[in-house]
């Protein structure tokens, strides 16, 4: 590839277009599915240009996927600038703008990606670009990350994690937070209930299992252990300030005059920090086990994908100077991060990026340009104070 240099604002807004146009879907839906290589690839070589080293590896449970790491400077501590390579799944006829390519307008750059996450890679690039023409002496080491499938799995983040790397003092995700530093958000469980019973002619129920029937009690069981845990656990930090279950999907029987023989529960909850997705999965075994035996039915539990973890880091070195070059109190959010993986591997981490989460996962998504210089200027200040002081 002969990538171009991108300097000054053409370049950023130039940069920011090459990234939107390379699509780069993740999906548990196979056909849906894509690559994130060009976009790594790209990343690769722009970053290469400014003097860093970059190390690709390969996503072992995603083929055709990779994360990025890429450094300048050596030693302990330092810094790593974090985000995803992916987005969500779009339906081009929804918009209104091209959804892979930048469109300006009205102070607004429209795109696929713009806020979650890939113009958080051109404004890295517009902070440090200018800063590495000054042969500047890293005492401690800039690390850029780019993942994979944060979108679906987080295997990117789970498959770094595992490797034990990267290894930084700090880290900041640049998840669209409005430039508010976010300190806390809550966990991720997406899980199915099955249940088989056995089918047979509805004028006769001795002939058959109802399985929908079972599941009827399974519901009744989860709603009162949601309510059970609201009124165990509260945070008033979050807007929502309770965890929560949502019952998203059932599926179940094939015809009103036979005994339903399948039935199928799909349902998500978001915990508060403090309590552990382990546990919740195991009482909820331990209260639906015994619907199994009345009913004579089988009953599994099985997650959807393996689930992601609260973040809290309220004692935080990093949260406060976050706070300080942002003038804003660090707050929590509801939507949930790669934040935990970083946070295992042993830095101080928090989330902080240009954009609106609110404007993520939909049609016309767009980053307001208004968040472009003071994103470039808290990035600029992060670098100077974790890695050049």
């Amino acid at each position: 590839m002969n990538t171009p240099h991108f300097k000054g604002t053409s370049g950023f807004l130039s940069l920011f277009d090459h990234l939107l146009n390379l699509p780069t879907v993740s999906s548990a839906i196979p056909t849906l599915n894509q690559s994130n290589l060009p976009v790594i690839n790209l990343l690769a070589e722009v970053f290469e240009q400014i003097g860093f080293s970059c190390e690709l590896i390969p996503v072992s449970e995603s083929p055709q996927k990779a994360n990025l790491i890429a450094t300048i400077g050596a030693g302990p501590g330092g810094l790593v600038l974090s985000g995803h390579t992916d987005t969500v799944p779009f339906d081009e006829a929804l918009w209104t703008h091209d959804p892979l390519k930048l469109t300006q307008k009205d102070d607004r750059l429209y795109g696929l990606g713009s806020s979650d996450m890939k113009g958080f890679f051109a404004v890295i690039y517009t902070a440090l670009e200018p800063l590495l023409k000054q042969d500047l002496k890293f005492k401690q080491p800039l690390i850029i990350l780019a993942t994979a499938d944060e979108e679906s799995s987080m295997n990117g983040a789970r498959a770094l994690a595992k490797l034990g790397k990267p290894k930084a003092r700090y880290a900041v995700i640049g998840e669209p937070t409005g430039l508010i530093p976010v300190n806390m958000h809550k966990s991720i469980m997406m899980e199915t209930i099955r249940i088989q019973g056995q089918s047979g002619h509805s004028s006769n129920p001795a002939l058959g299992k109802n399985a929908l029937e079972a599941m009827h009690e399974v519901i009744t069981v989860l709603l009162n252990f949601r309510k059970q845990l609201q009124a165990d656990y509260q945070n008033p930090h979050f807007a929502v300030d309770i965890p929560t279950m949502n019952l998203g999907a059932i599926h179940g029987g094939d015809n009103p005059n036979r005994i339903c023989g399948h039935c199928e529960l799909e349902f998500d909850l978001r915990l508060l920090p403090g309590m552990a997705n382990d546990s919740i999965r195991e009482n909820i075994m331990k209260l639906i086990k015994p619907i199994a035996s009345k009913h004579q039915t089988e009953i599994s539990l099985t997650s959807l994908f393996p689930g992601l973890e609260a973040f809290d880091n309220q004692d935080s070195e990093l949260v406060k100077i976050a706070e300080k070059l942002t003038g804003h109190s660090a707050m929590s959010v509801a939507f949930g991060t790669e934040a935990p993986f970083l946070q295992e591997l042993g830095m101080d981490t928090i989330v902080l990026g240009p954009g609106s989460i609110d404007l993520a996962h939909q049609p016309n998504e767009y980053m307001a340009l208004d968040q472009v210089k003071p994103a470039i200027s808290i990035i600029q200040d992060l670098v100077k104070r974790c890695c050049l002081t």
